[in-house]
């Protein structure tokens, strides 16, 4: 029965979760590619993504000075939705 297996897939695939919220996966994307290979070109995608993240960013402000902060609002996102999923797991155990 391979139409059953195949809906059986595409439900599973449907009910995951992203793993990241969007705005932080681009955010870490964007860390990973500087990190990777220099600075971007674009200036104006690094402020997109950090204004996204909740970060006030001046369009005079330089981009080096930009990526460092989006590089730390990048790791407190992170670490919250790791003791959010930290404090999930053992909110269901039991003792």
């Amino acid at each position: 029965m391979p139409a059953a297996r195949l809906l059986r897939t595409l439900k599973a695939w449907l009910r995951r979760k992203p793993k990241l919220p969007c705005e932080l996966q681009a955010g870490k994307d964007v860390i990973e590619a500087i990190d990777a290979g220099g600075l971007p070109l674009d200036p104006g995608r690094i402020n997109r993504i950090a204004r996204a993240l909740g970060l006030e960013v001046s369009p005079k402000a330089a981009v080096e000075d930009t990526v460092e902060r989006l590089r730390a609002a990048v790791g407190r996102g992170l670490e919250n939705l790791a003791m959010q999923d930290a404090a999930n797991k053992t909110k269901g155990a039991r003792k």
